[in-house]
């Protein structure tokens, strides 16, 4: 079944990922550190800008594909693309090496963390309904 929803999605947040791959690469031609960060914190703070975004995202986007491929709500999954989107635009923004308490990380950690929660609950719901269902 298509996936439209979240291929518009996955393609716009494929940029930010891209972004961010290419930051670090650039900060490592620049350092000539090759692994690791080299005690360089810019360069540790853009790889952790970059990390965070691969540890929370795909599994975000699993969950908006199976909700999508299950018959949900176009607006759901607009809604869930769209705070997703802002999220992770947000979140390397407010990742700084002086501490926790920059609004713009705190938009894309609750922000990422609402898109999956909610995507988990519909993925689950669904399933429990398709589970009950009686066999054609």
């Amino acid at each position: 079944m298509p996936v439209p929803i979240t291929g518009l999605y996955a393609a716009l947040l494929a940029v930010v990922m891209l972004t961010l791959m290419v930051r670090v690469a650039r900060m490592r031609v620049r350092t000539g550190v090759s692994i690791l960060h080299g005690d360089n914190m810019n360069l540790a703070r853009a790889m952790r800008q970059h990390g965070n975004f691969i540890e929370a995202v795909p599994l975000a986007l699993i969950l908006m594909a199976v909700v999508e491929a299950n018959g949900a709500n176009s607006i759901l999954l607009h809604a869930n693309g769209i705070v997703l989107l802002v999220a992770r635009i947000a979140h390397p923004f407010g990742l700084t090496i002086k501490g926790v308490e920059h609004p713009l990380r705190a938009v894309g950690v609750v922000g990422t963390l609402l898109v999956t929660l909610v995507l988990a609950g519909v993925a689950l719901w669904q399933a429990v309904m398709a589970i009950q269902q009686p066999a054609p």
